[in-house]
């Protein structure tokens, strides 16, 4: 058996460039992984280290990911830290970010089977401004919605939303339009490497699926303090992370913070397998 589990999910892919690079820089190390499916029924104890890499079904499964991430924590090293996993999947961690003192686009949260006057008094809020709409637990911009507070649409997807599940509602930053999101990417706390996410013409989802592009990005301190101050606030020490912002007139604030499965762009920075490699080499050597 393998040193280290890479997981994924049933149905995504195992060979994607990023996985090649770390057990790459791993093998270098004389780390021996293996890939498999989160929910493969496997000895899990017999691995060193769990690490949670492209399970990108994970919210679609997300009771039933939440059960499995507990059993196998309590069997292996399980990174990021179980209790990571579970509160960075729900969105619900961007109001306790803007709680403890984190600049966050403005999130209002509006609970499942909400009633039509609490989900007008929230949309009511935003006046004529532009809103996007999105589950609480999802990924990849699925279930989003850019639409006006005010029209009816808003009103019927968030219905539609808080049917199934949490919801949330924030102002859309028009700065996305022009100079798209930042992605920050950390090992074990530490600053790695960047890149900005533009949309294709004509969209603001920046997802390579919807047509988004990137590119090396250099942040500025303005933008390394508020991903390391997200990053102070999570609930255990990660030894991976994502924060992705955008820019408000005030300054930079945390549009998501990927704490499970994000895509790291490792291809965009030549030593960024490496660095990621040695924080899980130490792991295992810390056990």
């Amino acid at each position: 058996m393998a040193d280290i589990a890479l997981l994924t999910g049933r149905t995504m892919p195992r060979e994607v460039p990023e996985n090649g690079l770390l057990v790459a820089e791993l093998g270098r190390l004389g780390v021996t992984v293996e890939i498999h499916p989160w929910d493969e029924p496997l000895d899990w104890a017999g691995f060193g280290l769990a690490v949670v890499r492209t399970t990108w079904d994970y919210w679609s499964r997300s009771e039933e990911f939440a059960a499995w991430a507990e059993r196998t924590a309590r069997l292996t090293t399980l990174r990021n830290p179980v209790e990571v996993l579970l509160w960075n999947s729900h969105k619900g961690y961007l109001v306790e970010l803007a709680a403890a003192g984190v600049p966050v686009v403005p999130t209002r949260l509006v609970p499942r089977g909400a009633s039509d006057a609490e989900r007008g008094r929230v949309l009511l809020a935003f006046g004529d401004d532009e809103v996007v709409l999105k589950p609480a637990v999802s990924a990849g911009a699925r279930g989003a919605l850019r639409s006006l507070a005010a029209d009816d649409v808003s009103a019927a997807h968030l219905a539609e939303l808080t049917g199934v599940g949490d919801a949330l509602v924030q102002p859309f930053a028009e700065s996305v339009l022009a100079r798209g999101e930042t992605s920050l990417v950390f090992f074990d706390g530490a600053f790695s490497h960047a890149v900005r996410k533009i949309p294709a013409a004509g969209e603001y989802r920046i997802h390579l699926h919807h047509g988004g592009s990137v590119q090396q990005y250099a942040p500025d301190a303005a933008e390394l303090a508020v991903a390391a101050a997200a990053l102070a606030a999570a609930p255990a020490a990660t030894s991976y992370a994502r924060v992705d912002l955008v820019q408000l007139p005030g300054g930079p604030a945390v549009m998501e913070l990927e704490l499970i499965e994000p895509e790291l762009f490792l291809p965009t920075a030549p030593a960024a397998a490496g660095r990621y490699a040695r924080v899980l080499a130490d792991l295992l050597d810390a056990r």
